[in-house]
């Protein structure tokens, strides 16, 4: 029997400038979904009766109200999988929290809608009254309980295992489209071709190498792969967390440090000597009220966060990608004297004399 898949939304491509050299091109194309390290992530259970999407009604061809809220158990089980992330010992938390605005996770679980996430940073695309997760069936089902770890996967950046190059599968194309027309998925052709038979490129992948176990490979039955031979009888991850998963979320969001972040003084710059995906954090209290800009300097690729600490957390605030363009990151918001604030530069790559720095003013 055809499993039940997660479906990803179709985004397009990031566009970089033209012209950037190959190791360039690499770091940002690895990088542009990750979050900064250190970042908390809060997340929302739409809880009310009007959180709800509007659907046609086969039988009248009216619309009807479907509702994003889910059980109590349920939501436990989301809740037991990002603790499962969290006790890895990442660099990223979760919080829950009771006002969507605060989120930058918001679940739904409208049945039917398919199990989907948006992927790392693309959650803050998304408007505060819209999902970034949804959940469409059973996660108490036998066996089920991976597609909220598969889910949360993506919204750490991670993407689908079998579409990596290094895979190596040859598929029969068209048993696949023929399979996943029917139920429980009814997918396009286009939605199968996205989200299965569609290679990514080998700097948007999990690791180097296939992994036929992580939590982001999805089970399939026989019929659909030719190649690698030991898998025409099938694939069936046995859906947990694989030692390469937790090795590829560690990589990218080492355990924080427990040394206190330097402190950026205004229209003081501190050199930066970043290599690729390293990551600097600093402490910004503002001797007055006021707007100021936060920015980065110099021949280099970097994204720039600023939170805000509110009870000891820092809580999202603003956050800018230079994206491989000529310009620096810089972020410019109103900063309130006798508030502390902290600022977060993760390094894609260095070109040119490689010198960088960041201040704030």
């Amino acid at each position: 029997m055809t499993a039940r898949y997660c479906s990803l939304a179709q985004q397009s491509a990031p566009a970089f400038a033209p012209g950037l050299a190959a190791g360039r091109l690499h770091a940002l194309v690895n990088g542009h979904r990750m979050w900064v390290n250190g970042t908390v992530l809060h997340y929302h259970f739409f809880d009310r009766d009007s959180d709800t999407s509007v659907i046609p009604d086969p039988g009248t061809g009216r619309t009807r109200p479907v509702s994003w809220v889910g059980g109590k158990d349920q939501r436990d089980v989301v809740r037991e999988c990002f603790q499962e992330w969290s006790d890895l010992g990442i660099g990223l938390s979760f919080v829950e929290v009771a006002d969507r605005s605060e989120a930058e996770l918001r679940i739904g679980f409208q049945s039917g809608d398919g199990s989907w996430s948006t992927v790392g940073r693309d959650a803050l695309r998304v408007g505060v009254d819209e999902r970034t997760m949804n959940f469409g069936w059973d996660l108490t089902a036998p066996g089920e309980r991976g597609t909220a770890l598969h889910e949360i996967g993506h919204a750490l950046g991670m993407l689908h295992e079998h579409q990596s190059p290094f895979a190596g599968i040859h598929w029969d194309d068209e048993a696949v489209y023929t399979d996943l027309a029917g139920p429980p998925n009814f997918w396009s052709r286009d939605e199968t071709y996205f989200n299965i038979l569609r290679k990514l490129d080998a700097s948007e992948v999990n690791g180097s190498v296939w992994d036929p176990h992580s939590i982001m490979e999805y089970p399939f039955s026989a019929g659909l792969i030719l190649e690698p031979e030991q898998f025409r009888a099938g694939l069936n991850p046995p859906g947990v967390l694989s030692a390469a998963d937790k090795e590829f979320v560690r990589r990218w969001y080492p355990p924080a440090r427990v040394r206190e972040p330097r402190e950026l003084v205004p229209f003081r710059s501190v050199p930066l000597r970043l290599g690729p995906g390293e990551q600097a954090d600093f402490t910004v209290e503002p001797p007055e009220t006021r707007a100021y800009t936060v920015g980065t300097f110099g021949d280099a690729d970097t994204v720039v966060v600023l939170f805000e600490e509110r009870d000891g957390r820092p809580r999202y605030l603003a956050g800018t990608d230079d994206g491989g363009s000529p310009h620096n990151a810089t972020v410019r918001t109103r900063l309130v004297k006798g508030r502390r604030y902290v600022v977060r530069v993760r390094m894609y790559s260095t070109w040119g004399s490689g010198e960088t720095a960041v201040m704030c003013w």
